[in-house]
């Protein structure tokens, strides 16, 4: 790692670690503001079903259209509205991949406003890194720099989904989170950002028993919960961290 990504990461560490220097919540109101990348299984239900299974509770809103990237949100308006009008806690947003140096910049310029009105709302603004089509995957480093980069830029939280995506693929190649066109998450994929943002947005450890879903095989489910848990800058021992 370069002297420059090594303080890019530093920087998203002790973002992260401050804000969790506050008391855990149980319950939030999250608006979720993407495309289909974040529509499809459906995942701030997923989010909503981990923080049930653990006591806690996700009230949500999503605004999601397919192939919109922020700046297409912030001129229909929709997501806009939505931030002002509902008193949410926290505004989850996504776009692509975002890895080429165009779209790169166009990420870090529409999260940093999309953050500024957050925060005029009282809401704290958080991006949701995502993954690149499969083709690409060799592409994936890049957009975990992308939105990691953003994240500074418009001083909003990071939801390093596509960081426990690349964890995961570490300890096992064939963990099955891209859907059946290679760019959509399968629904193993969706939990495996889903437990991400569980896990950073309500403060809460991701590895527990409650957080096991049906349909995903127990030992799949060990390994995403590690690699969740790593990617959020939580520590496990050598042997645990596959799971």
């Amino acid at each position: 790692m370069t002297r420059s990504l090594g303080a890019l990461a530093l920087t998203v560490l002790l973002f992260a670690a401050g804000s969790a220097a506050a008391t855990p919540p149980q319950s939030l109101r999250v608006l979720f503001v993407g495309n289909s990348l974040t529509a499809t299984n459906d995942l701030p239900a997923q989010v909503a079903a981990l923080a049930s299974a653990t006591g806690r509770r996700l009230e949500y809103r999503t605004v999601a259209f397919g192939g919109f990237n922020l700046e297409d949100h912030w001129n229909n308006g929709e997501a806009r509205w939505a931030l002002g009008d509902g008193r949410w806690d926290v505004v989850v947003m996504q776009q692509g991949p975002s890895a080429f140096p165009e779209s790169q910049a166009d990420l870090r310029l529409w999260a940093t406003r999309f953050a500024d009105e957050a925060r005029s709302h009282g809401t704290r603004p958080a991006l949701l890194t995502v993954w690149p089509e499969g083709w690409r995957a060799a592409a994936l480093p890049e957009v975990i720099r992308s939105y990691s980069r953003a994240a500074v830029a418009a001083r909003a939280e990071l939801l390093p989904a596509g960081l426990a995506w690349q964890l995961a693929w570490r300890c096992n190649a064939r963990t099955p989170l891209y859907g059946p066109d290679d760019f959509h998450p399968s629904p193993t994929g969706t939990y495996a950002a889903a437990l991400v943002v569980y896990g950073r947005l309500f403060r809460a450890p991701v590895r527990t028993r409650e957080l096991a879903r049906s349909g995903v095989p127990a030992r799949t489910s060990r390994l995403l919960q590690a690699s969740a848990t790593r990617a959020l800058g939580r520590k496990l021992p050598p042997q645990k961290r596959c799971g």
